[in-house]
């Protein structure tokens, strides 16, 4: 196995830019950035390092391989060329997925099962075996096609980067932790200003905060499926978990509220603080947004209120608009940062937006308004 290595991680639509600086803080500059995802070559502690580090990057692959195929017979043999046994050793556990998009061999299940039979032809001949156990540690191999080009990776992550352990129960509309580090990383908020979210939930926005204020890595609390695999030592993973606890500043104090309407998710955000072992860093309290005030200056507020996409909700939700608007005029120096479907939020909130985002939660398409409030004064 060579010391460098392709990765790719994938992002949701609207997050690769960020995924990319991620990457590029972390050390690594030769980075390519597509459409759902971001390339880029780094030596092997870089599979332990970016699953350790990425918040808004929803899992990271290895590339195996990428080339044209335009029959199965193609498929086969450019597959059965590459050294599988460079990552796979002889009881390894290799189930194939795919995908097709705009491609000529448009079977996804035809597809994975050559890949399958090919790389067993090729382990075949590496190990002088006819048969595999496949009762060692997991590989899973992806064939992904579009427009014809094959990339085979294998995943590093496991359950998506997003799964950072805190949140065992959830709310019924939860915002993936990746979206919700990556609200928080698209503001102008500083780990020595208050930070609030009136629509809290079960708490992930604020736990996110948090986290990213203390410098705390994401996937600390959590096991990766590379961390089997027989080629990668144990010391790398040592290395990285080292680096988070060197790098993490619990001493950082921080001035995090997070509020809901609902008291039982208020309990939930608590539990779920304290699973991510920030118990006493953030407050929570039961409150309607429209009642938030605050005496203090240049804080920042990061929010995922409701949407009304339920038939029947939008004359409730667009009146909720209208009060969180007037509640949060007189916070002059705060900066409003707002996640929602609803195109007419600026006329309802009473305000045009310094910015706006196109983002998407899961599948529904959002904008992220952004109001900049006044900043300090430069002393």
């Amino acid at each position: 196995m060579e010391n460098h290595v392709t990765l790719i991680a994938t992002a949701t639509m609207g997050l690769e830019s960020l995924v990319a600086r991620e990457i590029k803080d972390l050390g690594y500059q030769d980075v390519t950035v597509e459409n759902g995802r971001v390339e880029f070559n780094a030596p092997t502690e870089a599979i332990a390092r970016t699953n350790m580090w990425l918040r808004t990057a929803d899992r990271v692959k290895l590339k195996v391989a990428e080339f044209n195929a335009y029959s199965f017979d193609e498929l086969f043999e450019k597959t059965k060329a590459v050294s599988w046994e460079d990552y796979l050793p002889e009881n390894a556990e290799f189930p194939v997925v795919g995908r097709s998009v705009k491609s000529t061999l448009y079977s996804v299940p035809d597809c994975q099962s050559i890949v399958k039979k090919s790389i067993v032809e090729r382990l075949k001949q590496t190990y002088n075996k006819d048969w595999f156990s496949e009762n060692g540690a997991l590989y899973k191999v992806e064939v992904a096609l579009n427009k014809d080009v094959v990339t085979l990776t294998i995943d590093t992550s496991g359950p998506g980067l997003h799964k950072r352990g805190y949140r065992a129960v959830q709310n019924l509309a939860p915002l993936k932790e990746t979206l919700a580090a990556a609200l928080v990383m698209l503001t102008n908020w500083k780990p020595d200003r208050p930070f609030a979210d009136p629509f809290c939930g079960s708490g992930t926005i604020p736990i996110e905060a948090a986290l990213i204020g203390q410098r705390i890595a994401p996937g600390f609390n959590r096991e990766f499926i590379a961390e089997d695999w027989t080629w990668l030592e144990k010391a790398v993973w040592e290395r990285a978990r080292e680096e988070a606890e060197d790098k993490a500043n619990y001493d950082q104090p921080l001035d995090i509220q997070g509020s809901d309407i609902d008291h039982r998710i208020v309990e939930l955000a608590e539990e779920n603080t304290m699973e991510a072992g920030l118990y006493g860093v953030i407050s929570f309290k039961q409150m309607q947004a429209s009642d938030f005030t605050s005496k203090k200056n240049y804080g920042c507020i990061v929010s995922n209120p409701p949407y009304g996409e339920r038939l029947g909700e939008k004359e409730e939700i667009e009146a909720l608009y209208k009060e969180i608007g007037e509640a949060l005029r007189p916070l002059e120096t705060w900066s409003v940062y707002m996640l929602t479907s609803n195109e007419n939020f600026e006329s309802l909130y009473g305000k045009q937006a310094t910015k706006r985002r196109k983002l998407y939660n899961g599948k529904i398409k959002t904008d992220y308004y952004q109001f900049w409030g006044q900043r300090p004064a430069k002393s």
